[in-house]
Order: C-alpha cells, then structure tokens, then sequence
C-alpha cells in the first residue's frame, strides 16, 4: 500500500481552473501565462500549499499553463502539492458530457495530465464524479497501477455520497483521502440536511444525509469547491437578488468591519467553523481577491457560535426549525 498523502484539514486550498485563458477547444491556445503566475503567487503568499486541477478544465488548458509556471520557477514543485481529477469526458462521441472512470480511461487521462503540468506524479487523483458504468474492482486495478509506477500517491473523490465512497473503498487497498463537494454559504444542501430529518422543508434538499459523518469518522477531508459563493457575496452579486441575499451580503460587510478583516475570509471561516475540518478551495483568479482570503482561519477560530447562526438563518432567509 501507498503511504498516504496528508491533507490539509481545514486549510485553503487554490483552484486552479480559472487559469489558461478561455474554454475554446483548442490545447495549444494558452494564454495569460504571466496572469496564472500572479494567481499563484498570490496563493502562495496566503500560504496555499494544494493546488487543485482537472483534466477538462479548459480543456486542459489549465493545468498546462501551471506546468509552464512550475518550469520556469525553480523549487517550486517540491513546496506543494498538486491534486487533479478524471472520469469527466467532454463533447466527444457525440456526447457533450459523459463519465468514463474505465481503467484505461484513467491510466490515459493520469498521463496527460502529468505531460500538461510536467510533473513525474500528482500528490492525489481525484475521481470527478460518479460514473453508473464504474467496476470498482477495476478502478483498484487502474489506481493500484499508478501508485505502483509512482505516478499518483493518494486517490480520493469528488461528488460522492457516503454510499458510494464505501462501495468504491471495499475494492480499494489505498484509503480514499479527499472528498470534494460544493459546500458554501449559498449552497446549504449540505448544511440543511443535517437538520431537517423528520422536518416537511426536507424534500427541498438533494444532499445526501451522512456524508458529512461518514468522511469524519474515516478520516476523510471534506474538500469545498465554491466556497466564496461564486461571488455571489462579494464581486458577482446578483442582479436582482432576493431579500435574503441582500442581507446576507450586508451582514457579511458588517462582520468584516468589526473584524477588521474581508468578506472572503468571513465567507471561507464561516465554513472552517464547522467541526467536519472542511478545506475550502479559492476559485478566483484574481489575486486581490485571492490574498483577501488569508485572515479566514483567524475568523473561523474567533466567531461565536451566535454569528456562525446569525450568517445561516440569514442565507436561508427563515429560521431554523
């Protein structure tokens, strides 16, 4: 067995695929190289460690303009760690989307993905998401082979339910380190499934209930992508938003005030808060925006367990039951 990658509970993480320029087709157009170095630095700076990729972001534009930025900056590799994600296919047979988490499908993505970032391994491979075709003893032969030739050193998920987690795991003889699942403040599945057992608002909420344990009790870090709300709060706001996110935002702005801090670390500590250890991943490619996220552990160690209430039933835009 492969010794396991340590993930960094509760710590930042840096999304990477906002970087590369646009979502056209074409591998060979990559542009904003120097930008993707000034997003990186900027996480580096906040002390980002784990810089997350895929292989279709961009159209792998995105991890090859981090491959041109690692080239070129000496040492750099061996400061972080880099996690990507297959089983995704886009907008072949076809198909404009389907899942493909078939053994030669990942040895074939794993490679491409380390020729774009010219890396000899990746710290963790994620699974992007659930593929209804997957034979998990097969996935566990694909995996086996990688870490075996030093390609991937920890294997983990994204967009997976606790059930589907320990199905795959029962065939896996590495443990599954990482779960990656859209958790924020506008995005509260993940949040309202855990009170509303037994409760008529329930059915409104697709979240799977028990993931959330389940990742606790086996050590699993819950990995948060969308965690600064897609802008929502801050920089993107919608152009007519509701009552609710009129005063979310306005709270937030308040509490950064009081704190002497910024509303992108209220927003990340509001979800550190949570005893889960949930590492948000910073989406944004915009460095400002990025160092704006550095003071989160701070706020998520020194709010109250009134204002973390506050900022939810604010979000929701009614009471709790």
């Amino acid at each position: 067995m492969t010794e396991q990658t340590a993930v960094p509970n509760g710590r930042l993480l840096y999304g990477c695929m906002g970087l590369g320029g646009d979502w056209s087709t074409d591998p060979h157009e990559i542009t904003d190289v120097e930008a993707a170095a000034e997003a990186i630095e900027a996480a580096l700076d906040i002390g980002v460690t784990l810089f997350d990729h895929a292989d279709i972001y961009r159209h792998g534009k995105s991890e090859a303009v981090f491959g041109e930025v690692l080239a070129g900056s000496s040492g750099l590799r061996e400061r972080i760690q880099l996690q990507t994600k297959c089983g995704i296919r886009l907008n072949e047979r076809g198909l404009e989307t389907h899942y493909d988490l078939s053994p030669d499908a990942i040895i074939e993505r794993v490679n491409g993905s380390l020729e774009r970032l010219r890396t000899d391994y990746v710290d963790i491979l994620l699974l992007h998401r659930p593929d209804p075709l997957m034979d998990p003893a097969e996935v566990a032969a694909a995996v086996g082979k990688l870490m075996a030739e030093g390609k991937v050193r920890a294997l983990g998920v994204s967009n997976m339910s606790a059930a589907q987690i320990e199905f795959l795991q029962d065939s896996l003889e590495t443990p599954v380190v990482a779960n990656q699942l859209e958790l924020s403040l506008l995005k509260r599945d993940w949040l309202e499934s855990t009170v509303l057992v037994n409760h008529p608002d329930a059915h409104g909420y697709s979240f799977p209930h028990g993931t959330l344990e389940y990742c606790a009790r086996q050590g699993i870090t819950l990995q948060a992508y969308g965690a600064l709300a897609r802008g929502h709060y801050t920089g993107n706001p919608p152009e007519r938003p509701t009552p609710a996110e009129s005063a979310t935002a306005s709270l937030l702005a308040e509490m950064a005030r009081e704190n002497a801090t910024t509303v992108e670390a209220v927003l990340l500590g509001w979800l550190m808060k949570h005893p889960a250890g949930i590492a948000p991943v910073i989406g944004t490619a915009n460095p400002d925006r990025i160092r704006a996220c550095a003071g989160a552990s701070r706020v998520a160690q020194s709010m109250t367990r009134a204002e973390w209430y506050r900022l939810w039933v604010t979000a929701r835009g009614s009471n709790i039951p």
